[in-house]
């Protein structure tokens, strides 16, 4: 989402300089070019990575049959948006930061702050709801086995669109631009301070705080159990509570399983939707021990991935949406380095995106090794 850009200050400050003071204004001027050369190689290399790593996540999801299930179908829907992030938004906004100047017209502008605004608020809701698709798919294990299709796969996706857009389109009624003749900006105004909440309230504060509250009720059910594995440690193999170990076995099993991988890192934690058989209740203690060491292993594996999740999300878009409502509260007036360089922290979660939810995953890992003896064999 593009920031505010104060047109004219740095090439004014450049073209004092150089008149007043000759070959030092002019050495200044040749620094000032080659910072820049830099920064927009570096914007570039970041957004043909986007491209490409979330280009490889949509064939490697659309080329592998076992890839094709409804978790997946989150995954691609959520690569794809961060695909369009990369080649409608983020190569403009780099043309925008070398000319210091809007060179495309009003239409345009128009048009590019449109999708700005709904790819980045349609990711951040993605990964809302994969969130809670896998929520459903630990704390309702049996009954969301058969409602997780790929028809309300679609049926997110379709509403996190259509939140995107109503957030995003608002703007549209009361934004006015130039002729376009010579330069202007192509910003988001601030000039309505209930958008500025409804907006940044709508694409992340809300998206972040039941983001939080899945991934923590999650990572509680894997304490619990790991907790219940630590006592069941003092029990007979042969226990009279039937049930209750039955029980046991069947949740362990769910977290611990080994031999089928679905969509995401979270995947250590909510294996409960894969029918498998069901282990023996007389399992020998040393068997139970080791199967006990497995699972507190991939617990905590499954732990770090999330909290690998959570920290890129919140450090990439907090930033930004802190700002974007101070500065529509009226308390602060960043410069434009700064707008940009908190611009681009957010457009960099769409490159972390495909890397967290599938390089974890050992049929993604396939999938992608496909794909690359395929490319070099063409």
């Amino acid at each position: 989402m593009e920031m505010e850009r104060y047109l004219g200050e740095s090439g004014g400050v450049l073209a004092n300089s150089t008149n007043s003071t000759g070959a030092p204004g002019a050495a200044v001027q040749a620094e000032a070019m080659s910072e820049r050369v830099v920064v927009v190689a570096l914007l570039a290399l970041l957004t043909g990575l986007t491209a490409v790593v979330n280009g490889a996540v949509i064939a490697a999801i659309c080329n592998t049959k076992k890839l094709h299930l409804p978790a997946n179908y989150l995954i691609c829907s959520l690569a794809v948006t961060d695909f369009l992030v990369s080649v409608l938004v983020m190569p403009i906004s780099i043309l925008y930061i070398t000319s210091e100047a809007w060179l495309l017209g009003p239409f345009v502008c128009e048009a590019w702050l449109s999708v700005d605004m709904t790819c980045c608020t349609c990711s951040i809701l993605h990964l809302c709801v994969i969130a809670l698709d896998r929520y459903w798919a630990i704390t309702k294990a049996i009954e969301y086995a058969r409602k997780r299709t790929a028809r309300r796969a679609a049926v997110m996706v379709a509403i996190v669109w259509v939140i995107s857009i109503f957030i995003s389109i608002p703007p549209l009624f009361w934004r006015q631009r130039g002729d376009g003749s010579g330069p202007q900006q192509c910003i988001i105004e601030h000039d309505h301070v209930g958008y500025t909440i409804y907006s940044t309230f709508g694409a992340f504060y809300i998206p972040m705080t039941l983001i939080l509250i899945l991934y923590s009720r999650i990572y509680s059910a894997a304490k619990t159990l790991y907790q219940k594995r630590g006592s069941s440690r003092h029990l007979s193999s042969r226990s009279t509570d039937s049930q209750n170990s039955v029980h046991h076995c069947r949740v362990t099993h769910a977290f611990c399983i080994s031999d089928v991988s679905t969509s995401d890192p979270t995947a250590e934690l909510e294996r409960s939707h894969v029918a498998t058989r069901m282990p023996s209740i007389d399992l020998e203690a040393q068997d139970m021990d080791e199967r006990n060491q497995i699972c507190t292993s991939r617990e905590r594996k499954a732990a770090r991935i999330l909290g690998l999740i959570l920290g890129a999300f919140i450090l990439c878009w907090l930033p930004f949406f802190l700002k974007e409502l101070l500065v529509g509260l009226m308390l602060l007036n960043p410069s434009p380095q700064v707008s940009d360089a908190l611009t681009w922290l957010g457009y960099v979660n769409s490159l972390i995106n495909p890397l967290l939810y599938t390089s974890f995953n050992e049929d993604f890992k396939q999938a992608f090794r496909r794909l690359i003896r395929r490319k070099e064999h063409t």
